[in-house]
């Protein structure tokens, strides 16, 4: 007799949702149980959850806490999921996805497919030129507060499907497990770090600001990734009542904005009289103000509205590099060094090195200090002799400029 289940789930489903997951890699949650752990016996593993799902009696297991620092200090609580539960969310993910995905727009460019920060980064740098004030507006905790009513309220109105509804229902209940091992419930909020919640939280956004934006202000530009986001305005006084309405739009929706993060800006550049308070915001890693440009024709130079890295984005690059501990890891060779920081400064080339990538030149000349330490360390008849290490490692960039991602952009960076 053919077995039959309460919900008619495909297998493929989970082989698939497996797959990527797995590409995402990602620590263990609460059970410990690591990737390569489910891996040893991954079709007994999915067969289990499949069942499971397909029957209704899946409870997702608490989410282990986790904290990271923030780039602008302070730390931040991630929750990981079991590695079962990711797989879990992902196979709902694949399906509710490209339900809500035709109803986003353009302007959102926050978690979703095809999308990017650096689009935003470029939409937003071609509007700064176009209208004078920008309304940057910053919700805060918008993981942690999203109202459990209103985001089921929206996900229905996207699928009738049951076990989708039932397991997000779920998912937003899930606790919190700390440190300690005690378990924190949850009233509001996703999880931030699960792989449902950006879908949940973009859907949430699409009703609370995109939908109304287009409804209620259609003359005005806007751009939002996640929650961060921007309004374009003609004059300060459009700018300033903006943000008194938006103000009371997310306070209706249980959302608050930060009073630090939010802000108007005047763009200002060589065609725009006055000043104002503010002529500078940040957004996506970028800070935009106005900064000295060239006109290619006449090569007449001019004030220009333009993004560049800004010195938040730097000083966690510094950070990062002084967690490698590269000046320490005398074990290492040169060549061992280059594989494993060439993913991190190619990265940060192809974000923060599109707009003004001279700025990066601080970040690329703290590495290139940290290897003088290196090979002061590594090589005995270099302890104790700085300008020797430096004439070294010049010479070592110019005759293999492609060792370091930054070097064959011919970008060496000082060694002092």
């Amino acid at each position: 007799m053919k077995e039959t289940k309460p919900f008619n789930i495909p297998k493929h489903l989970f082989v698939q949702a497996y797959k990527l997951v797995k590409a995402n890699a990602g620590a263990a949650g609460v059970d410990k149980q690591s990737l390569e752990d489910f891996a040893r016996n991954v079709k007994s593993n999915l067969y289990k959850l499949w069942n499971r799902m397909s029957s209704g009696s899946y409870f997702p297991p608490p989410v282990r806490a986790v904290s990271i620092p923030k780039k602008s200090g302070g730390e931040r609580i991630l929750g990981v999921p079991t590695v079962s539960d990711r797989i879990a969310q992902m196979v709902v993910k694949l399906l509710f996805e490209p339900k809500v995905e035709p109803y986003f727009f353009t302007d959102s460019y926050g978690y979703r497919p095809n999308k990017s920060a650096l689009e935003a980064v470029g939409v937003t740098r071609q509007r700064c030129w176009q209208y004078s004030w920008v309304l940057e507006f910053d919700i805060k905790g918008l993981f942690d507060n999203l109202d459990h009513e209103l985001l089921m309220k929206a996900v229905r109105k996207h699928t009738d499907n049951k076990w989708i509804i039932l397991y997000i229902e779920r998912w937003l209940k899930t606790p919190l497990q700390l440190s300690d091992g005690s378990q924190k419930e949850k009233t509001k909020g996703v999880m931030q770090g699960g792989v449902i919640s950006p879908v949940l939280s973009n859907l949430f956004m699409h009703y609370a600001f995109d939908a109304w934006m287009k409804r209620k202000h259609p003359t005005i530009l806007w751009c939002r990734y996640a929650d961060d986001g921007l309004l374009h305005c003609n004059t300060e006084r459009q700018a300033r009542w903006m943000l008194k309405v938006l103000g009371k739009r997310f306070s209706d929706c249980g959302l608050q904005l930060h009073p630090d993060k939010t802000k108007v800006a005047y763009c200002k550049d060589s065609n725009r009289r006055g000043s104002y308070q503010n002529q500078s915001f940040d957004f996506l890693g970028y800070t935009f103000r106005p900064r000295e440009a060239m006109n290619r024709k006449d090569h007449l130079r001019f004030v220009s509205f333009t993004p560049a890295v800004s010195k938040t984005s730097m000083k966690a690059m510094r950070e990062k590099i002084k967690r490698c501990r590269i000046g320490r890891r005398t074990e290492l060779e040169i060549g061992d060094i280059a594989e494993i920081c060439n993913p991190m400064l190619q990265g940060w080339i192809n974000y923060f090195g599109q707009y003004h990538y001279s700025e990066l030149d601080a970040v690329f000349r703290h590495f290139n200090q940290t290897l003088v330490k290196w090979a002061m360390r590594k090589y005995k008849k270099l302890r104790g002799r700085k300008t020797e290490t430096i004439k070294f490692l010049t010479r070592l960039a110019q005759d293999e400029p492609k060792l370091f991602a930054h070097w064959s952009r011919g970008r060496l960076g000082a060694f002092t």
